[in-house]
């Protein structure tokens, strides 16, 4: 099978959708039968990037990043304008006569667009004008992210965006959503069409494999004897990282437990980057809890498994997501999570049996945490139970298959429409 992929966001954003493209494309990349049109790889040709090692052909179009080298030769990048709202992100121009070209050239069995606007937009008319058929994944809920757009009212942005997607997916073929709680919200938006399919983004398993507790923890000259919480999330107001900090102050600070006990001895691991920072570093400040909180920055993928590995409990405060990959990442790599219980994460973590789902109230927060610090028999049970969670459910090879699977069937209908 030969896929063209189009998205607004890929490498070397470290993102969501980065990472989803890119850990589907690896496992299709791995599955299926090997081709058999040919080894021809010049830039015009339909067969470019032919691989003679088995699998599925996926081609990617995303925007020009300044600066970056693709490895992959089956990335082609269009255009595009440098931005900066509150982080970089280059904006494609939907139009290049060299990747129209590429495009036309291409034998495609399936487009597949990760967003309903710019390439999304492309990938529509593609779609249309090679009479194939169209998936969207419908990755993000667009009125969580209305704080990127500046100078404009945020139901009126947030009300454009969703009225256009509603449209791309009642266009589209299938509609892939990452966890099945966001079908009923899709459905209230407008969404009619009757093929949305839940398919998470699942774990690239070769990525955790030889994870070194110890490391980190030397790194950042932690004691043996220390409970180190993980958070591991854009530092962005709709990441809703500001309540996770006031949930866990009075935990970090230097204060006895109730009854007399010692001060808890705890880390705060923070992984990622963004433009509340410099505001939760002046928050740590000011409750004088900087000394327990270690901001680590955006970390190499190839290194967060160690983060995983070094840490005991897995924090969260996102009421944005629609699936959160960290989410099962940490679950693979047995973790217990507390997390507050919104869409997406609800489809993920069963409260109670591998962590805490709580509401957005601090104290609630705390009272989940500070039950996994002090009982390590439950530390322990719910680890297990997120360990197996995701190995049965969220490797990217069981999602691929589920993945592929759509592919095929919308083919197979789609031709049985064209003869028909």
């Amino acid at each position: 099978m030969r896929i063209g992929i189009f998205t607004n966001n890929y490498l070397p954003n470290p993102y969501g959708v980065s990472t989803s493209i890119e850990t589907f494309r690896r496992e299709f990349e791995k599955q299926g039968p090997a081709s058999t049109r040919g080894n021809d790889r010049s830039p015009a040709s339909p067969n470019r990037g032919e691989s003679t090692r088995g699998g599925h052909e996926v081609f990617i179009f995303a925007p020009y990043w300044k600066g970056y080298k693709d490895n992959n030769i089956n990335v082609f990048r269009y255009p595009s304008i440098d931005i900066e709202i509150k982080f970089h992100f280059p904006l494609a121009i939907p139009y290049s006569w060299k990747m129209n070209k590429i495009i036309k050239n291409l034998n495609l069995d399936v487009i597949h667009a990760q967003h309903p606007n710019l390439l999304g937009s492309v990938a529509m008319k593609w779609a249309r004008r090679k009479k194939i058929p169209l998936i969207f994944t419908w990755h993000t809920l667009y009125d969580q992210y209305t704080n990127f757009v500046p100078f404009i009212p945020a139901k009126i942005s947030a009300g454009y965006i969703i009225k256009k997607a509603v449209k791309f997916a009642n266009l589209a073929d299938a509609v892939i959503v990452p966890t099945d709680s966001i079908i009923p919200i899709l459905r209230k938006w407008g969404v009619e069409n009757k093929n949305i399919i839940p398919i998470a983004t699942g774990v690239l398993e070769e990525e955790f494999k030889n994870a070194d507790r110890n490391k980190i923890r030397e790194k950042y000259n932690i004691k043996n004897d220390e409970k180190v919480l993980l958070m591991i999330s854009r530092l962005t107001a709709e990441k809703n990282v500001e309540f996770v900090f006031r949930s866990l102050k009075n935990i970090l600070a230097d204060c006895p437990l109730e009854g007399g006990q010692s001060a808890l001895k705890i880390k705060f691991l923070v992984v990622s980057d963004g433009y509340l920072l410099p505001k939760l570093k002046e928050f740590c400040a000011g409750e004088k809890i900087s000394d327990k909180v270690i901001f680590c920055g955006e970390v190499k993928r190839e290194e967060i498994k160690n983060y995983y590995a070094g840490a005991d409990i897995f924090v969260y405060g996102s009421k944005s997501e629609t699936q959160g990959m960290i989410i099962t990442e940490a679950m693979y790599m047995g973790l217990p999570i507390v997390a507050v219980s919104a869409t997406g994460i609800n489809s993920l973590v069963l409260n109670n049996g591998n962590g805490f789902l709580v509401s957005k109230n601090e104290k609630e927060f705390k009272t989940a945490v500070l039950k996994l610090i002090t009982d390590k028999d439950l530390r322990k049970k719910f680890g297990e139970a997120s360990s197996r969670i995701a190995r049965m459910n969220f490797t990217a090879s069981v999602c691929a298959k589920k993945m592929l699977e759509v592919y095929q069937k919308v083919i197979d209908v789609y031709k049985a429409k064209i003869i028909g």
